[in-house]
């Protein structure tokens, strides 16, 4: 299959593609919403996201298809003398779509769009789950050099 891939601002028309790649991944089945019906919360969310300068929610297309995703957010920051940080997150490929690259493309991509904006350090988190995950991330330079830590509000 020869792939044509391009990357674009997610629109509000990719929401719906864009849920269901967070559903591929067992991990997001587990909090995300399977209804044909996007839930009002990812609408919502979808529109702070699309309205923040500082946000871009990126989508990879296969021709009109949605084989990829990620979210990028810039972050000012007082240290390491006041630079620009990207944090990367939501990272997921379509199953289907696995083993061709696209991941690597994508996060290409995305470093491209975060010099382009002045940031000097990317940083990301990936679960401690997902190994396969942790292994793709180091083969690009990531290196784990912090422990993260979460703390879910109800």
């Amino acid at each position: 299959m020869i792939l044509k891939l391009t990357q674009s601002k997610a629109t509000i028309d990719d929401l719906k593609d864009i849920i269901d790649l967070l559903l591929e991944d067992e991990l997001g089945q587990t909090r995300e919403n399977a209804s044909n019906n996007l839930d009002q919360k990812y609408i919502n969310a979808f529109h702070k996201i699309d309205t923040d300068p500082n946000q871009y929610l990126m989508v990879v297309k296969n021709k009109s298809e949605v084989v990829g995703t990620c979210h990028l957010t810039l972050m000012p920051s007082l240290t390491f003398m006041g630079s620009t940080r990207m944090q990367i997150e939501a990272v997921r490929v379509a199953e289907k779509y696995r083993g061709q690259k696209i991941g690597e493309w994508m996060m290409a991509e995305a470093i491209n769009y975060t010099k382009s904006n002045g940031a000097s350090i990317i940083q990301l988190t990936t679960n401690k789950k997902r190994s396969r995950a942790k292994n793709f991330y180091e083969k690009l330079g990531f290196e784990a050099t912090h422990e993260g830590m979460k703390l879910y509000l109800r």
